[in-house]
C-alpha cells in the first residue's frame, strides 16, 4: 500500500485521508494499541466503524500521518463527536494534519484529546484560521485499580430488546447533558443495537422492579474497555445507583478479559469524580475538548 497516494505532502511528512474504514483501521490500530489508555477513543471508534458501520450517520473523517514509509499518527471524527487527536504528534505532524484539513475543506468545529496534544493543536488551528478557541469540557481519564463495589439496594441485569425504548430516551437525555446535542430516536436506537451487536456490556441496575440506572462498557479491544455512558434519571440520583452500575460493568469488563478498564469524568462534576475513586478508579491524564469559533 502506497501511503503517498492522495495525500497532503509537507516534505517527508504526509497526511492521507481514507474513504475505506477497514483500510484506515488496519493502519491506525497499531498506533492506538501502543498506548490503549491514551488512545481509548481511537480504539473504540475504529473497531465500531469496521465491525458495525452506521449508515445513518455522516461519513467519518479518517486520517493517517506518514513520515516517509512509516506511519506516525492518526486522527478521526465521527459525528456528532469531536475530532479525535490523541495520536496527532506536535510540531510538523500537527501542522501537516491542520494543512490537510484546510486543503480538503473539512469542517472542524471542535477537537478532543489529552491536554498536552489538544492545546498545542488548538493554538495552531487558531493561528492558521483566525478562529478563537474555547474550552467546552475539561475531562479526566481514570483507570480501574482494585474494584471496590458499593453496598447499594438492588441488582444488575443485562439489557434486553424490551429495554431499548426506555434506553433511547435515557441515552438521548445523557447526550443532551454531555454534548448539548440530541440525535434522532432512530439514530440512538441504531447505536444501541450496534453496541449489542459488538458484544459490549449493557447493564441496568434495578431496585425492586424499577430500572434506576444504566451503564455500558465496550468489549475489550487490544486489552482496553471503556465505560460510558453512565446515566441515572435526575429524580433517582444521589442514592448510589450510578456507582453500583459502574462497578457492575467494571466487573463485566474484567471478566471479559480487559487489562485496562477506564472511564472519563467531567472535571466540573466533583460528585462523579469522587464516586468513581471510591469504587477503585485512579486518575491517568487530563483531556480537553476545544471548540473553534470564527
Amino acid at each position: 500500500m502506497d501511503p503517498t497516494d492522495g495525500t497532503r505532502d509537507s516534505g517527508r511528512v504526509k497526511v492521507r485521508i481514507h474513504d475505506d474504514p477497514a483500510e484506515y483501521w488496519a493502519l491506525a490500530r497499531p498506533v492506538f494499541a501502543a498506548d490503549p489508555l491514551r488512545h481509548t477513543h481511537g480504539l473504540s471508534v475504529g473497531r465500531r466503524l469496521v465491525e458495525t458501520p452506521a449508515p445513518d450517520l455522516e461519513p467519518p473523517v479518517l486520517m493517517t500521518l506518514w513520515d516517509g514509509d512509516r506511519i506516525a499518527g492518526a486522527a478521526f471524527r465521527q459525528w456528532p463527536w469531536p475530532f479525535g487527536i490523541s495520536a496527532v504528534p506536535a510540531g510538523a505532524g500537527g501542522e501537516a494534519f491542520a494543512n490537510a484539513l484546510l486543503e480538503h475543506g473539512v469542517d472542524l468545529p471542535c477537537v478532543s484529546g489529552p491536554r498536552d496534544t489538544a492545546e498545542p493543536f488548538g493554538q495552531l488551528w487558531s493561528t492558521l484560521t483566525g478562529a478563537s478557541v474555547r474550552e467546552v469540557r475539561a475531562m479526566r481519564l481514570f483507570r480501574l485499580g482494585t474494584l471496590e463495589p458499593p453496598a447499594t439496594a438492588g441488582r444488575a441485569r443485562a439489557v434486553t430488546e424490551d429495554d431499548l425504548p426506555m434506553l433511547v430516551e435515557w441515552v438521548a437525555a445523557f447526550e443532551v447533558e454531555a454534548i448539548g446535542e440530541r440525535r434522532s430516536t432512530g439514530q440512538v436506537l441504531n447505536m444501541l443495537r450496534q453496541s449489542l451487536a459488538l458484544g459490549n456490556g449493557l447493564l441496568l441496575w434495578e431496585d425492586g422492579d424499577q430500572a434506576v440506572s444504566y451503564a455500558a462498557v465496550g468489549a475489550p479491544v487490544d486489552g482496553m474497555s471503556r465505560i460510558g455512558p453512565v446515566y441515572t434519571p435526575p429524580e433517582l440520583r444521589g442514592r448510589g445507583y450510578g456507582a453500583a452500575i459502574t462497578a457492575e460493568v467494571s466487573r463485566w469488563a474484567l471478566e471479559a478479559g480487559a487489562e485496562y478498564v477506564c472511564l472519563f469524568t467531567d472535571l466540573a462534576n466533583p460528585v462523579s469524580n469522587a464516586i468513581y475513586q471510591r469504587i477503585g478508579y485512579r486518575p491517568v491524564y487530563d483531556q480537553t475538548e476545544l471548540a473553534f469559533e470564527n
